[in-house]
């Protein structure tokens, strides 16, 4: 399994400036926070200002490699239209103690489209794009290939934290992908987390017009469902909320204290570490766009003291560990805590802790087991003879349990 540097992960989907927040990447057509659209289709980005201005932002688009490197392609090769748009639909909040500017773009859109498949990042800057508020990485995929995936049961006394096994099978809609296997390789991703993802492998055998992957090193850790709060309501406590209160203006919510270590597997459904921003009082639904508001969120995790860094992670910060998702022990409560600002909704979350090289490890504290359902991604690109970049032939997932 191969993990990518912190300093690069950093880059991905991190608001440098402190008034970005709650930024969404989704298809609208299924909700799904897979970032993953074919040609002629859109996603949507949205996000907050929270000094509740009415800036205009810009944003472009950069092309990448197979493993998120930079391959050096220019604007004019990879996309058509303008090299930058403005980013002008907003709207204020409404009815919220933390005010705030929500913005929405769909794209791609008549400014700028992508004209060639693969990994892009959308770049959202005010002034430059040397200097971006934040990016959020996508992929547009040609129907060159249909991927279907098996998850399996493994087990191996040399490497007891691996107990799930993938294995892929892809099937060529054209003959774009029997005449360039040379140039195949896959990549696989667990939960929407670039963490946790194996890389450049080659097809282990063809049989007719399909590529098999059968590696025994397409393996990873089932880790352990994810934990859930849902603080839809800030005047109630409920769904693994214990208490909420506003004080001077400022809501909180206080998470009841998870349990570090679990011995034994649990089975509770989770959405595979995604968010859903949501508000609804006494039965009314609210836009939550526009009328969610904000909240320190208190999570807490009963344990003895150690000297592992313990961070608060998921799709609602892209897994990324921060200063401001680390939690701190508190000696007095014999827990540890973290304090994070976050838009009321229905959040999954999970406990990482840091290796020593820098790498997580997300089944340290939740517990690792074979029975976990989680989200498997496989990503099948190609580079033809004489073309200068990675496409993306081939996309699949596979969302149910493990048999």
């Amino acid at each position: 399994m191969k993990f990518l540097p912190l300093f690069l992960l950093f880059i991905y989907s991190f608001a440098f400036g402190q008034d970005i927040r709650s930024i969404q990447l989704f298809n609208p057509r299924t909700n799904d926070e897979t970032p993953v659209i074919g040609f002629n289709e859109q996603l949507i980005l949205k996000f907050d200002d929270l000094s509740n201005s009415n800036t205009l932002y810009r944003y472009t688009l950069k092309h990448f490699d197979r493993n998120w490197q930079d391959d050096g392609l220019f604007f004019t090769e990879y996309a058509n239209g303008s090299l930058n748009a403005l980013i002008d639909q907003f709207q204020y909040s409404f009815n919220t103690l933390q005010p705030y500017t929500n913005y929405t773009l769909a794209f791609p859109n008549d400014k700028i489209q992508p004209k060639i498949s693969g990994n892009f990042e959308i770049i959202v800057y005010k002034d430059s794009q040397n200097k971006p508020l934040f990016t959020k990485r996508f992929s547009v995929v040609e129907d060159g290939a249909s991927l279907g995936l098996n998850i399996s049961r493994t087990s191996d006394a040399r490497r007891p934290d691996i107990n799930q096994r993938v294995e892929v099978q892809a099937t060529g809609n054209s003959a774009a992908m029997m005449q360039n296997i040379n140039s195949m390789s896959l990549n696989v991703v667990q939960n929407n987390n670039w963490n946790v993802c194996v890389l450049d492998q080659k097809p282990s055998s063809t049989l007719g017009n399909r590529l098999l992957f059968q590696q025994m090193n397409l393996t990873f850790p089932g880790n352990n469902e994810f934990y859930y709060y849902d603080n839809k309501n800030l005047n109630n406590a409920f769904d693994m909320v214990a208490g909420a209160e506003s004080v001077d203006g400022v809501n909180y919510t206080y998470l009841h204290p998870v349990w570090a270590f679990p011995l034994n597997y649990q089975y509770q459904p989770d959405v595979n570490g995604a968010f859903y921003f949501r508000r609804n009082d006494l039965g009314i639904e609210r836009v939550a766009d526009k009328e969610a508001d904000y909240s320190w969120v208190y999570f807490a995790l009963d344990s003895e003291k150690t000297d592992k860094e313990i961070y608060v992670l998921g799709g609602f910060n892209d897994f990324i560990p921060s200063k401001e998702n680390q939690m701190l022990y508190d000696e007095k409560a014999k827990k540890f805590i973290a304090k994070i600002y976050l838009k009321q909704g229905f959040y999954n979350y999970i406990l990482a802790t840091k290796n020593a090289d820098g790498s997580l490890n997300f089944g340290e504290i939740n517990g690792s087991f074979w029975q976990t359902e989680n989200l498997y991604q496989a990503y099948l690109y190609y580079r033809p003879f004489g073309r200068n970049y990675d496409g993306l032939l081939g996309y699949g997932e596979f969302r149910a349990p493990v048999r």
